[in-house]
């Protein structure tokens, strides 16, 4: 794990592969989980068992990623409705100036490359969500969504 930065706090499962160029810190990951390449998982985020999270992917505060889900390189996950860097006293906003919007992956979802997931949503059960796609509302259990916004394209073969 050369190159990595992984915080104290970190709770890691058994068996969990992080590539190099990875920051790490206050999250829980499960068992067989697989982690690429120049990610950061910050804290607060549960990533369940046996996920993979392909490369280049921002996976921020108040996410949950449950077991057997796929993330595909360059995902980017908001947690922040209105992101702003100032108060209209123009001072610096901290943590205590926003609030977390969570989102939850559910089991088996996977989730296209370049997917950008708004905050709040839901991307149900064995989901799957095209490449390019944003994520606006959630996504019922066992359908492919894809485009921006995404939209229903067809139910999961299963």
């Amino acid at each position: 794990m050369d190159f990595c930065r992984i915080a104290p706090d970190v709770r890691l499962g058994k068996d969990v592969k992080i590539h190099a160029f990875v920051n790490i810190y206050g999250c829980s990951i499960g068992d067989g989980t697989r982690i690429g390449a120049f990610v950061e998982i910050q804290k607060g985020v549960f990533i369940g068992a046996n996920c993979k999270i392909s490369s280049h992917t921002f996976i921020c505060e108040g996410v949950t990623i449950q077991d057997d889900v796929f993330v595909g390189h360059n995902v980017t996950f908001i947690n922040d409705p209105f992101p702003k860097a100032t108060k209209s006293n123009g001072s610096v906003q901290t943590e205590a100036d926003w609030l977390v919007v969570p989102t939850t992956v559910r089991n088996g979802a996977s989730i296209g490359s370049s997917v950008t997931i708004l905050c709040g949503v839901t991307i149900g059960e064995g989901a799957i969500l095209g490449a390019g796609s944003v994520a606006t509302r959630d996504i019922p259990p066992y359908e492919i969504w894809a485009g921006n916004p995404a939209k229903f394209l067809r139910k999961v073969d299963k």
